[in-house]
């Protein structure tokens, strides 16, 4: 099947002068988001040929902790969603949950 269309996505990083991040801007046009700000991003990408994750994992200095743990217990939620619709792997789905509502109960978040 031919690609009919492409959507772009881009990411701003504003860097200060020893490269360490100091703003996140996202864009996706299609999606109606036009430099949305953002403290943190996990971005995971499948190298299909060589069977890898690329990642980039990025937050900006000024992030304090406990958002940036909030942040990490609802990526673990949502990595659990993602996977159940994936593969519809209900055992492992839960694990997912399990583990979320093990890290939120050990930092207090809920």
């Amino acid at each position: 099947m031919a690609i009919s269309k492409q959507s772009p996505i881009t990411i701003e990083v504003g860097l200060d002068e020893n490269k360490i991040p100091e703003t996140l801007e996202w864009s996706a046009p299609d999606g109606g988001i036009e430099q949305a700000t953002a403290k943190a991003m996990l971005l995971s990408l499948w190298d299909g040929e060589t069977q890898e994750t690329l990642r980039m994992d990025l937050w900006v200095k000024d992030m304090p902790v406990d958002q940036m743990q909030r942040f990490f217990h609802q990526s673990l939620v949502t990595m659990g969603e993602t996977y159940f619709r994936a593969t519809q792997d209900e055992k492992m789905a839960q694990g997912f949950e399990d583990f979320a509502a093990f890290f939120a109960e050990k930092l207090n978040i809920k």
